[in-house]
């Protein structure tokens, strides 16, 4: 089977805000996520800031007697999905539950339960360790809870792949669809902010400041001085265009290609060759059937670490040279820090994107590194056909989805 993949439902609890409405108010308008930690205390680092959640309430969303039994990362994508799924209008009942399936990205998965997990077991001994705490330390524990609270048995499960796990769900999720396996996917990511989190990447040296200039994310900014960590969970639903319009659903998009490729590369490390990037692009673009030229709008990768921003411009420089002034490209993660699983949240905002023909501004970007169309300033309304979202991991591992307006 080849049937049209499309999506019908997003569900955000994201820094900009939680559920789409909110998030769609800032995302357009240039909000920003990134303010001081206020989670755990941050002294003794250099690095202050991060993107939070702030304002989400589990149980506006999922069933008390759920909310005990789920780590935080958990109650996040379950209301990210049930968002998703009642956006789309999609009721699970015994007619459908076995076609509807969940694929989720993460990068460290429930760092919070993990940490509390590891200090009393080390401190205290096994015995000691809260029995609620283990299921719930394995990567796959949202994708679990997702399924149990919205009664869903088709496909479950989880990929665990850096920065692109997300955006590598979503691809299989939708060949799932394409090939008649399932009707329905819930599909995207998360991450959260935790104290443990924010210390490996602090021992990383990824986090901003880096060079002794002021602290804060700058995607694709001469002045990028590293990243900022955020947090936040983005689920979309997808289904095939043929059962969205039985059910009589405008979806917001559909999705038409994608592509994906690797480089060498160390673990924590990026390559210099923008070949890997640019392969994962094209090859994107063959499947959809279009050329570079037919891309009007890209969601980046850039998060403000010189090495991405400089790897991805190179690659969009060399793929889009050809395409005249070239498609608009923004940095979603000025907004949102970089959660590392950022790529649930950035599709939903592509779908919202391509719906109301609008594109998301830049936020931080003052001085560019490259000639490329950068979105700036807001936009009132513009025209987006096709939209590309762009997942870049360190370790070298790529991954491009290209997205289509609804005619």
């Amino acid at each position: 089977m080849n049937r049209r993949v499309v999506i019908t439902g997003v569900g955000l609890v994201t820094p900009l805000g939680i559920g789409k409405t909110a998030f769609m108010e800032h995302l357009f308008s240039g909000g920003c996520g990134i303010r001081p930690i206020s989670l755990f205390d941050t002294k003794g680092f250099a690095s202050k800031a991060g993107a939070e959640v702030l304002g989400f309430t589990a149980k506006d969303f999922i069933r008390p007697a759920s909310i005990r039994r789920m780590d935080r990362l958990s109650q996040m994508i379950a209301a990210a999905a049930r968002m998703a799924l009642d956006d789309a209008g999609l009721a699970i009942d015994e007619h459908n539950r076995d076609q509807v399936g969940v694929m989720l990205g993460t990068c460290f998965g429930g760092t919070d339960v993990a940490a509390q997990f590891g200090k009393v077991l080390f401190s205290e001994g096994p015995r000691r360790v809260n029995p609620i705490l283990v299921p719930n330390t394995v990567m796959n524990a949202p994708a679990g809870h997702v399924a149990i609270e919205l009664g869903v048995r088709g496909v479950n499960t989880t990929v665990n792949h850096h920065e692109v796990g997300a955006e590598t769900a979503l691809t299989y999720a939708a060949a799932q669809i394409m090939r008649g396996r399932v009707d329905a996917v819930l599909t995207g990511g998360g991450d959260i902010l935790s104290e443990f989190f924010f210390n490996v990447l602090s021992h990383f040296r990824t986090l901003s400041p880096q060079n002794g200039e002021a602290e804060g994310l700058r995607p694709f900014d001469v002045r990028g001085n590293g990243t900022v960590v955020g947090e936040g969970a983005g689920i979309v639903c997808l289904e095939s265009l043929e059962g969205a319009l039985a059910r009589g659903v405008t979806p917001y998009c559909e999705i038409v290609g994608w592509g994906l490729s690797s480089a060498p590369s160390l673990p924590i490390g990026w390559p210099t060759d923008p070949a890997g990037p640019c392969l994962a692009i094209t090859r994107a673009l063959a499947v959809a059937d279009i050329t570079p030229g037919d891309i009007d709008y890209i969601c980046s990768s850039a998060n403000g670490g010189p090495r991405l921003d400089r790897l991805e411009a190179d690659a969009l420089q060399q793929v889009f040279r050809m395409a005249g002034q070239g498609p608009r490209i923004t940095a979603l993660k000025g907004a949102l820090g970089e959660s590392l699983s950022s790529g649930g949240m950035r599709t939903a905002a592509m779908a919202l994107s391509l719906r109301h023909q609008k594109a998301a501004p830049i936020t931080g970007l003052h001085e560019p590194i490259a000639d490329l169309n950068f979105v700036r300033v807001p936009e009132t309304q513009g025209s987006i056909r096709y939209g590309l979202i762009n997942g870049i991991s360190s370790g070298g591992t790529f991954v491009a989805v290209i997205f289509k307006k609804i005619e």
